[in-house]
């Protein structure tokens, strides 16, 4: 008999198990940022899609804030800038829609690259972020105990119309990108899939590559499982069953844009969807 008290008991139960999954394994990722579009591969005449943009602990749950649009870019098959439409920013949210009017795939992108800096005036602490070109005119230059680093952050998704192409898979030479060897839209449950990450233009070699299962909310365990980049930056996943996925890496070192600025931290973040056999 499914008694009141019973039902409190579950929805107890069901509380620590989420506590205990946000707490316990997220901590060394908190906060993933992502892009989860309504679908990846479409078809028909007048194909649309709606992306949804947030930062949270559980993928793809909104509960904490949403992604910033203003460094929103999507590239059409042809390799030209498409405009977004309906853009939205609500409490846990951004959102947009995709009138994919040519055939082929499209890579959708948000890329942030800034410096985040903080100094000492006559003892007092001051922070500040901004762009490179902006650096000289924000830090004093007598300015004491400056700690600075340089950000260069980059998450995607690729959705594909009729016909998959690969016009949108040409890299800028910034930061890590990844070059997909395998087709993002065509991953199926149980095969292998390759891709390649780039730092600046070259092989990310020996680079730790962290893959996550959506629903994170809905099991008591992560299920993270882990890659690794060869000489080449190349690097291949099998992917347990469908789902959604977010793949992330991220790389440490000086390679600055500034002599002022000692640190950089780029990452690299990507949603994929695998289909079932």
């Amino acid at each position: 008999m499914n008694t009141p008290a019973r039902s409190l008991q579950r929805l107890a139960t069901r509380a620590t198990i989420l506590t205990l999954v946000a707490l316990a394994p997220l901590a060394a990722h908190a906060h993933r940022q992502w892009l989860l579009p309504s679908t990846t591969v479409l078809a028909g005449n007048d194909p649309w899609v709606t992306v949804d943009a947030a930062v949270s602990n559980d993928l793809f749950i909104f509960e904490h804030v949403p992604m910033r649009l203003d460094n929103l870019a999507v590239t059409g098959p042809d390799g030209n800038a498409v405009k977004p439409e309906n853009q939205a920013t609500g409490k846990f949210r951004s959102s947009f829609d995709l009138h994919l009017t040519q055939p082929g795939t499209y890579r959708v992108a948000v890329v942030n690259h800034g410096i985040f800096a903080s100094w000492k005036v006559n003892g007092q602490v001051n922070r500040w972020r901004g762009t490179a070109d902006a650096f000289a005119a924000n830090v004093p230059a007598d300015a004491a105990d400056v700690q600075a680093t340089e950000v260069a952050g980059r998450v995607e998704t690729y959705v594909t119309a009729g016909k998959p192409n690969t016009r949108v898979f040409t890299t800028t030479g910034k930061g890590l990108e990844m070059v997909p060897i395998t087709h993002p839209n065509d991953l199926v449950a149980g095969e292998p899939a390759s891709f390649r990450l780039l730092l600046d233009g070259k092989p990310a070699s020996n680079l730790k590559v962290s893959v996550v299962p959506g629903g994170i909310r809905y099991r008591d365990q992560l299920n993270e499982f882990d890659a690794a980049t060869d000489s080449d930056g190349k690097f291949q996943v099998k992917w347990p069953a469908p789902g959604m996925y977010w793949m992330e890496a991220e790389v440490r070192d000086n390679n600055t844009s500034l002599k002022q600025v000692k640190a950089r931290r780029a990452s690299y973040a990507v949603t994929v969807e695998v289909l079932p056999q």
